[in-house]
């Protein structure tokens, strides 16, 4: 779709990053309409879609519509007699965008992995860190004492408190990276697990900032051992700003409908990734170990992107998707322990190949020109999530 000047820049305040005023008369009768279509048959969903004109709806109703034709005509497509590649490559499709064809997104895939192996390597170089394979040079890394926080309160203090020197690092790059945000956005705080919250189990949580309240990122550091100091300014780019914290609360103020929330499913994570990305090329990870750090979290997505495809398209075992993720990786991210992340993408087809390939994409299609990327991320985040052909 392709989206008018009027749309992309919003007047004069094409900066500020905000809901789209709701026209009610058209909007309703197409949320109206998207409604009756999430009840029916996929086929009959699209029939119900197909011949609505929009012309006088809002942006974020033209949003709403077009992801539920999109999502509706796979739908129907995987109900037809598919292959396991076919079906695959729909599901992908389905999450993420007419345009997330397999053989690109595996082909993406592999080159990113290419070069970030690539960069670690010559990162891991310059360091002297000893190992036969980048998985074991990291693994290697991942010990190192001087990266290491104590396990006590005292440990746990310094990790939230690295963690916040990093968010107030963040901050006065937004505007020229993503544009003006609301005030809510910027009114986020880390905080580490009470005793009481390990003690009942809890993991890492976040709560979304609103008008009269603001927002954390709750990190886990229970095995705090686990989580060096190298490993964690990439989580605030990616749980805080301009990651979840971002994407999430302005989604909220959107409102998508629930259609478009089903068939753009891969943006939200695959954003945060982008976030992450986007502040390594802003220089954020300037320290050659933050920047391995960056590079780990990077390689885990993508390892589990190509082994998602290798699971369910290539027929590999996952045994075999696990020896290649050691050996790209050496040591798994603190949440996703290797064999039960792996069985758990066994499981669930198509999701981490679209996360992995969503943030990917979105560079691709950003402008050249970085004066343009404050407009590009905004039209992005104001009205909710988009699937990818919305990108443009």
């Amino acid at each position: 779709m392709m989206l008018s000047r009027r749309h992309v820049l919003a007047g004069a305040g094409a900066l500020a990053i905000a809901p789209v005023p709701v026209r009610a008369a058209a909007d309703a009768d197409i949320r109206h309409a998207l409604d009756e279509a999430a009840t029916l048959p996929p086929d009959r969903a699209l029939a119900l879609l197909a011949p609505i004109a929009a012309r006088g709806a809002s942006l974020g109703s033209r949003l709403d519509l077009d992801a539920g034709r999109a999502g509706s005509r796979i739908d129907v497509a995987l109900g037809a007699p598919t292959t396991g590649a076919q079906r695959f490559g729909l599901l992908v499709q389905r999450i993420t965008g007419d345009d997330a064809a397999l053989e690109q997104v595996e082909r993406d895939l592999h080159r990113a992995h290419r070069a970030l192996t690539a960069r670690a390597t010559a990162i891991a170089d310059r360091l002297g860190l000893p190992g036969t394979t980048l998985g074991a040079r990291f693994e290697r890394l991942w010990r190192d004492p001087r990266y290491l926080f104590p396990d006590d309160p005292d440990g746990r203090a310094a990790a939230t408190d690295q963690m916040r020197a990093t968010l107030a690092a963040i901050q006065p790059r937004l505007p020229r990276l993503v544009g003006t945000l609301p005030p809510e956005c910027r009114h986020v705080e880390v905080r580490a697990l009470s005793a009481e919250e390990i003690a009942a189990g809890k993991g890492g949580y976040r709560m979304l900032p609103g008008p009269a309240a603001s927002g954390s990122y709750v990190v886990d550091l229970k095995d705090i051992r686990r989580r060096p100091s190298f490993s964690l300014p990439s989580v605030v780019a990616h749980e805080l700003l301009p990651g979840h914290m971002a994407q999430l609360p302005l989604e909220a103020l959107a409102r998508p409908h629930p259609l478009r929330l089903r068939y753009a499913a891969a943006f939200p994570e695959g954003w945060g990734s982008y976030a992450e990305m986007l502040m390594a090329e802003d220089g954020l990870f300037a320290e050659p170990h933050a920047l391995l750090g960056h590079l780990h979290w990077m390689l885990f997505r993508i390892c589990r992107g190509l082994a998602d495809i290798a699971l369910h398209v290539r027929g590999a075992s996952i045994d075999q998707a696990l020896t290649s993720t050691r050996t790209a990786m050496g040591e798994p991210v603190y949440f996703a322990p290797f064999a039960a992340d792996l069985a758990r993408t066994a499981q669930e087809p198509a999701i981490r190949a679209a996360e992995a390939w969503l943030p990917l994409r979105l560079r691709a299609l950003r402008p050249h020109d970085r004066r343009s990327w404050p407009r590009f991320h905004a039209m992005l985040l104001r009205t909710g999530r988009r699937r990818t052909e919305q990108c443009r």
